[in-house]
C-alpha cells in the first residue's frame, strides 16, 4: 500500500512541476511542421521505442502528421543492426528515408543518450545529422544532462522525483506528453471516437 500511496503521489507531483512551456515549445514547433508538410520520425529503443509506434499512431490518425519509427519495421531494423551495426541503425535509415531540413526527429529516452558513456549511441549519430541538415531534434527525456536535451531546446525534461524510478516515469510521461500534443488545438486534425 505505501508504495502505490508514493507512486501516484510522485507522478501527481511529476504533472506539476512539468514546464509548460517546453511542452508549447513542442507545440508551435509540430504546427510549422504540419504547414509546410513534414514528417516526424519517432526514434526509441526499449520501452520506449513501443511509445514511438503509439505516438507514429496517433500523429497520423489524430493530427494527419506523416510519421514513422524505424523499430516499426524489425526486419529492416536487424538487418541493419546485424550487417552495419547499431551505433548507425537509426541514421542510415533516417537518409534511405530522404530525411530533410523540413522533418524532424522525435526523440522518446529516459536518458536521453550519452557520448562518454555509449549509451543509445544510435540516438546520438541520429541526433547529429539531424544536426548537420538542420532538422528539428524534438523529445520527451527524463535526462536534464543527455546529449538530447544538450543539442536542442525543443526538448520536455520530465522532472526527477524520485531516483530509483526514473525509467518508469520517463516512459509514463513521455505518453502522457504526446496525448497532450495530440489533442491539442493547433495541431489535431481529426476527433478521436470517446
Amino acid at each position: 500500500m505505501k508504495f502505490t500511496q508514493k507512486y501516484f503521489k510522485e507522478i501527481a507531483k511529476i504533472a506539476s512541476l512539468i514546464n509548460i512551456k517546453e511542452v508549447s515549445n513542442l507545440v508551435n514547433e509540430l504546427s510549422k511542421i504540419k504547414k509546410k508538410g513534414g514528417r516526424v520520425f519517432f526514434l526509441g529503443v526499449g520501452g520506449s521505442a513501443g511509445n514511438c509506434s503509439h505516438a507514429v499512431n496517433d500523429f497520423r490518425k489524430i493530427c494527419n502528421i506523416e510519421s514513422y519509427a524505424p523499430t516499426d519495421n524489425v526486419s529492416e531494423l536487424t538487418a541493419r543492426i546485424n550487417d552495419e551495426g547499431w551505433r548507425s541503425s537509426f541514421v542510415n535509415w533516417l537518409k534511405v528515408s530522404k530525411f530533410k531540413k523540413k522533418d524532424a526527429i522525435f526523440i522518446f529516452s529516459v536518458g536521453g543518450g550519452n557520448k562518454k558513456k555509449n549509451i543509445s549511441t544510435n540516438l546520438i549519430m541520429a541526433i547529429d545529422y539531424a544536426k548537420k541538415i538542420n532538422a528539428n531534434i524534438l523529445g520527451v527525456i527524463g535526462k536534464i544532462d543527455g546529449y538530447a536535451k544538450k543539442s536542442s531546446n525543443k526538448v520536455v525534461v520530465i522532472p526527477e522525483v524520485d531516483e530509483k524510478m526514473v525509467t518508469p516515469f520517463s516512459e509514463a510521461f513521455q505518453a502522457v506528453v504526446w496525448h497532450c500534443l495530440v489533442s491539442h488545438p493547433s495541431i489535431k486534425t481529426n476527433k478521436t471516437k470517446w
